[in-house]
């Protein structure tokens, strides 16, 4: 039986397992490579459902917490752990990783020994971000994740790969420069990267306002281009465009979602009133990527590039409910990256199975699509109606918490973001009606192959997820509520409030 004070060590690099057994392998037995991949994916994801086992979700603080004194000068630490706002998002990590895989299976035929290596070991440095908690090791898994992703796009990708590849790499790092700044400030500060030490110094000695804004922004930017959050999202949709089909799977399911997890993790606890100070000027970059993201989606003619561009309407949702400062918009803000995920995630993975079929992501060269192809079509839609917000599936949950605890505390903001509701079902009913229904106006399309055993495997893994966690909420939100309310009470700051009071009724 795993012994629980190491199983955070062990999610982080048994993905390398399977890398140094696919490593031995020939660069031409492409077979065992794939199950190798995928063997060590699932293997992963069944050893993070263990967290649930032993997640108790009344505890606010840091649980499975790992020690060890690493390098004596400056001090850093191998110090992990796991809580409310972590616990799901490194789940999502796990179960999205072998749908990535799964959906390679016949797609990467050249190189594919370093397609499947890169996948794992990109999957280490994204698990390793949502368990650090200490800065210098957070940084470094932050870097790590960076290069397979890198490779993906600038090997594996599309035409305009190099491109896009080399616009993915220069932002975020341009982000991870003014992290790094802002880490090493912190040190010269408390004397410690290790994240619970430092923010007992802050409370103890806080920083002058000032100095408080400038790591706060350096920390936000390097976040918010993670996000992306309007203006810093121009990045994305050529990353994503160009991306293969598990690259996009990855970087919309589990790496956009870092930005956020930054925010609640780092942003808000570490320069509270700085969060505070900084918060209507990011609610309305937040409302204003809501609208722009689905106004520009609605235009689209490359469906991958449609799906991209949700992804900074989505995320904005995300970014508004942190900055509310409300428990409920910021225990809907984390269901919302999850549900982003997943969704996403699988709109990505339906317009890959597209691609293999048709080689081409353009909505003209579709249309019809349901007659020969009913069963991916009538998963289409379904990915499409959770992603929209259909009640008793997974994205209404997210979006009602959100507009919920916005409401409370700035009922404007919650009006505009509203409209970015009602303008996802516009764009993505549109794209679907253009792909799947109507008369079939490509002759070729009319012979395209059903979903196949493998794709059908992916399609129901994926929307069972958005089913359950469209009823069954509270699996969820019961394990985030004591990490938010805590991560609130790190937020009060005098001279600020963090909710609305509300008149007694009957008076």
């Amino acid at each position: 039986m795993l012994a629980a004070n190491h199983l955070l060590s062990v999610l982080i690099f048994f993905p390398l397992l399977g890398t140094l057994a696919i490593l031995v392998l020939r660069p031409d037995d492409r077979v065992w490579i794939r199950r190798i991949a995928l063997a060590a994916s699932v293997a992963e994801f069944a050893l993070s459902l263990l967290l649930l086992r032993g997640f108790n979700s009344a505890d606010a603080g840091y649980q499975f917490q790992e020690f060890l004194r690493w390098i004596s000068f400056p001090p850093v630490n191998y110090h992990l752990g796991v809580d409310g706002i972590s616990l799901f998002l490194v789940l999502l990590t796990t179960f999205l990783t072998p749908l990535a895989i799964l959906a390679s299976w016949q797609s990467i035929e050249t190189r594919a020994k370093g397609f499947f290596v890169s996948l794992l070991v990109l999957e280490t440095g994204m698990v390793g971000v949502f368990l650090a908690l200490d800065l210098f090791l957070f940084f470094l898994f932050w870097e790590v994740m960076l290069l397979p992703m890198y490779f993906l796009i600038g090997i594996w990708g599309h035409e305009r790969r190099i491109y896009a590849a080399l616009k993915f790499i220069l932002y975020t790092m341009l982000g991870s420069i003014l992290m790094l700044v802002a880490i090493l400030w912190l040190y010269s500060l408390t004397g410690t990267f290790d994240l619970p030490l430092v923010l007992a110094a802050l409370r103890g000695s806080p920083v002058p306002g000032r100095v408080e804004l400038l790591l706060f922004g350096a920390f936000f930017v390097a976040f918010a281009i993670k996000v992306p959050l309007f203006p810093l999202h121009t990045w994305l949709p050529d990353a994503h465009t160009e991306a293969p089909t598990a690259g996009s799977v990855i970087l919309a399911g589990v790496m956009l979602k870092m930005g956020t997890y930054g925010m609640l993790r780092f942003c808000l606890p570490l320069f509270p009133g700085a969060s505070h100070r900084m918060a209507p000027v990011i609610a309305v970059l937040a409302i204003i990527g809501i609208v722009y993201g689905a106004l520009v989606a609605m235009v689209q003619t490359d469906l991958k590039r449609l799906v991209a561009y949700t992804s900074v309407s989505h995320l904005g949702f995300v970014v508004l409910g942190i900055f509310a400062f409300n428990n409920i918009s910021i225990q809907g803000a984390i269901y919302q990256m999850l549900n982003h995920g997943v969704s996403t995630g699988g709109l990505f993975l339906v317009v890959g199975m597209l691609y293999d079929r048709r080689h081409t992501h353009l909505i003209s060269e579709f249309g019809g699509l349901a007659t020969p192809m009913p069963v991916l079509s009538g998963f289409f839609l379904f990915i499409c109606l959770s992603s929209l917000a259909l009640p008793l599936l997974n994205g209404f949950i997210g979006e009602f918490l959100i507009l919920i605890g916005v409401f409370d505390q700035h009922a404007a903001w919650a009006s505009w973001a509203a409209t970015g509701a009602v303008l996802s079902a516009v764009y993505l009913l549109w794209a679907y009606q253009r792909v799947a229904l109507g008369e079939v106006t490509v002759e070729r399309n009319r012979t395209l192959p059903d979903a196949n055993r493998r794709e059908r495997l992916i399609l129901v893994a994926t929307a069972a997820v958005i089913l359950l966690m469209g009823v069954a909420s509270p699996i969820f939100t019961r394990r985030m509520e004591a990490s938010s309310q805590s991560l609130l009470r790190q937020m009060q700051v005098p001279g600020f409030h963090l909710a609305r009071r509300v008149p007694a009724r009957g008076r």
